[in-house]
């Protein structure tokens, strides 16, 4: 992980997308997409992926996160280990830290 680019904590709600795959996010507060969108113009990956280091409770993880033109931020997937690790289902308030992957 890059030691320059700051840690993003925020709270939010874990949410299903809809479909038969059941997979779990969380949305990014838009000031916290704003700031990793200008950081991460010239590096992002196939579809406007950023790779990021995600910490949801004692659970951390290298994931990335994706852009979501609907809700104009990014979301973030959450696997089945880290909701079953740290007791979430959907609705429930996860405080969730990110940081930006070299």
């Amino acid at each position: 992980m890059a030691d320059d680019h700051p840690a993003y904590r925020f709270r939010t709600r874990l949410w299903i997308y809809p479909g038969q795959a059941g997979w779990h996010f969380v949305t990014l507060p838009h000031d916290v997409a704003d700031e990793i969108e200008e950081l991460t113009t010239p590096t992002r990956r196939g579809f406007g992926s950023v790779r990021v280091q995600a910490t949801i409770g004692a659970t951390t993880w290298q994931t990335s996160i994706f852009p979501d033109t609907k809700a104009e931020s990014y979301v973030l997937p959450v696997k089945k280990p880290v909701r079953l690790s740290e007791g979430l289902a959907a609705e429930d308030w996860a405080d969730v830290t990110l940081r930006l992957a070299e």
